[in-house]
């Protein structure tokens, strides 16, 4: 039987790689008739192989000259929340020359790496619902129009896993995996507000290895070790939205040494702090968001997150995009 894993991806590449008077073919062969695609703000849903072609694909490869899908970590298994199924899940980037104007988003001419998160839940080998977070923001950065006064972290692309195993492990347990993700989760809500360290996150039968990589989107960056974490992370996040409940997931699955999560929304706070130059009002926010992990050796040592912050921003009040390209354009 084949890998149900193998066979989406190729699907998914054959999707990416393809020409534009092949584009509807390939989609609608890759997703079953009534498939709906979830997508992070601006796209929002689509339903069916039509409004996911021309909503979601064919914008993307009209706009990037030479799309292909460049994966870092593509896995798969049964889901262990009550939606159940089996799912795919995948940290993408789509690269190519950004030479078309994309979302309202001027074109820059140069390359870019678009990077996506990605959750697929899988039917007879075709895709029958999907959850894409594109990360907006850093597609602005890349084209010279970041919309942000500032970032917490480092602006990085994201790397692929130190071990360079990521797509369809082979090894490993997932099932194991998984279970030291959820005990981290489980603590993650139980912090000190002066030191924002949480019990079994790090030293003595922490779940987090002291090498962690934490590898985050454009406006946190990415960050080492967890004092990193806290610095450019966790402290400005908890500061402003104190009473953040997450853990909303409608999949969390398990593959080798992999595991992934995510929630639509995971998060539900109030905004009680200031956040990346905004002034907090006490709305209440929710907030996408998907979750990769690495781990060995019981710790859980790496970890890619993609939130919609484009989304976050919107209900905070924030057009992005709109920012971006009329204060640049005025």
């Amino acid at each position: 039987m084949a890998d149900y894993r193998d066979v989406v991806m190729s699907a998914l590449r054959g999707v990416a790689n393809c020409d534009l008077g092949s584009l509807s073919d390939r989609v609608n062969e890759c997703v079953t008739p009534d498939c709906v695609f979830h997508v992070s703000a601006p796209v929002e849903k689509l339903r069916g192989g039509s409004e996911i072609c021309d909503g979601f694909f064919r914008p993307l490869k009209a706009a990037l000259a030479g799309m292909y899908r460049r994966d870092l970590i593509f896995i798969g298994g049964p889901n262990r929340r009550e939606v159940g199924g089996d799912w795919c899940a995948s940290v993408t980037h789509y690269v190519g020359n950004f030479t078309a104007p994309y979302l309202g988003i001027p074109a820059s001419s140069h390359m870019v790496f678009l990077r996506a998160g990605e959750f697929y839940r899988v039917e007879g080998g075709r895709i029958a619902e999907a959850r894409i977070i594109l990360d907006i923001p850093d597609l602005l950065r890349q084209a010279g129009r970041f919309p942000l006064p500032f970032s917490y972290g480092n602006e990085i692309t994201f790397p692929a896993p130190a071990t360079q195993d990521g797509l369809l492990p082979g090894t490993g347990n997932g099932e194991a995996t998984l279970d030291i993700v959820e005990g981290m989760l489980a603590d993650l809500h139980a912090f000190d507000p002066k030191t924002m360290s949480s019990p079994g996150q790090t030293g003595a039968g922490g779940r987090w290895g002291e090498d962690m990589m934490w590898y985050g989107p454009a406006g946190i960056g990415s960050n080492y070790r967890w004092e990193g974490f806290v610095q450019d992370h966790r402290e400005s996040f908890l500061r402003a939205f104190p009473d953040r409940k997450g853990g909303n997931h409608y999949c969390r699955i398990g593959d080798g040494d992999y595991a992934a999560v995510s929630g639509w929304p995971s998060m539900t706070m109030t905004w009680q702090g200031d956040y990346l130059g905004e002034t907090a009002d006490g709305r209440p926010l929710s907030l996408r968001v998907m979750d990769f992990y690495r781990c060995s050796e019981g710790r859980i040592r790496e970890n890619w997150v993609m939130l919609d912050y484009t989304d976050l921003l919107q209900q905070m009040g924030v057009d992005l995009i709109a920012r971006a390209t009329k204060e640049q354009d005025a």
